[in-house]
């Protein structure tokens, strides 16, 4: 066998999206220094578990690990947001409505989790579907979900952080357009949890009134809508690389101001994919119009009958 050439990566970031790539690719990587300066330097948990599944469901895929010291949990988009904007999304790519579903079996908070659910998403048999999604429409309907343990209903005004519990406030906000279009926004406060670095957060002992969190959510989905664009700017990410995984074909996309996340998934999948944006700003709507030719991938684990 021939020496292996490996993509050579620094850091944490963007871990999941870089393993992904590789996979998709099939581009050996390797990655270095993760979490180095940190307290508990190197993979948590959950990323393990990520790789451990990788793994399984990967033919001639090979994970190895230099184990360190490991903790905790990060911060992501609630499973509501994914639930209710991230699958409406995958539909516009030719995803199958039926059978295509999240269901939250139970909810778990930091920092013991503890949380379950089932994600049913229907075999894509051959490959995804160019689109020229631009049209934004307009607002018709807005929706929320609300989330709490171990506060008080009766004195949620005056919640505090109880000694014996890790009180946790979840607030997530959708809004729907006429043509479509999911727009999301949410934010959870939570004390009593382990910080990145694996230290314990305990400096602030009051939680925010609900009156507070409520304003805030409110302002975060109407500037996610102000910004316009077709996803809000949390999609940003994963709109580009279902666009660049689309046939040999042109995808056209509206979004607002180009998140920092957005840009740093837009230059892995350059490196990985070698799928290039054609990145036009629109100055009447102060938003930006991106297109490209997909990488043609498809599916090749399934036969059609």
């Amino acid at each position: 066998m021939g020496k292996i050439s490996y993509m050579r990566l620094k850091g944490s970031q963007n871990l999941r999206l870089r393993l992904l790539l590789s996979t998709l690719s099939t581009t050996p990587i390797l990655i270095e220094d993760i979490r180095a300066n940190a307290t508990w330097p190197g993979l948590r948990p959950h990323e393990v578990s990520f790789l451990r599944l990788l793994e399984k469901v990967s033919d001639d895929c090979v994970i190895e690990i230099n184990e360190t010291g490991i903790t905790n949990d990060s911060k992501d988009p609630s499973v509501d947001t994914f639930r209710s904007t991230t699958l409406p999304m995958l539909k516009q790519f030719g995803i199958p409505s039926e059978g295509l579903d999240l269901k939250i079996q139970c909810r778990g908070v930091p920092p013991h989790g503890g949380g379950e659910v089932i994600l049913s998403i229907p075999i894509v048999q051959d490959s995804l579907k160019a689109i020229t999604w631009i049209d934004e429409g307009m607002i018709k309907r807005i929706r929320g979900v609300t989330f709490s343990t171990k506060v008080s209903v009766q004195f949620e005004n005056t919640m505090i952080h109880a000694a014996r519990g890790h009180p946790v406030t979840e607030f997530h906000f959708f809004a729907e357009t006429t043509s479509g279009c999911f727009i999301s926004a949410d934010t959870a406060v939570s004390y009593g949890r382990v910080d990145d670095e694996g230290e314990l957060d305990d400096e602030k002992k009051e939680l925010s009134p609900p009156g507070d969190i409520g304003e805030k959510i409110a302002s975060a989905l109407l500037s996610e809508i102000e910004q316009g664009g077709v996803v809000d700017s949390t999609h940003q990410g994963l709109l580009f690389l279902l666009c660049a995984l689309c046939p040999q074909d042109v995808s056209k996309v509206r979004v607002g101001k180009l998140s920092p996340y957005g840009m740093e998934v837009l230059r892995h999948i350059r490196d990985f994919l070698g799928v290039k944006f054609v990145i036009k700003p629109d100055p009447s709507t102060e938003t930006v119009i991106l297109k490209c030719v997909g990488c043609g991938l498809k599916n090749l684990s399934r036969k059609v009958s």
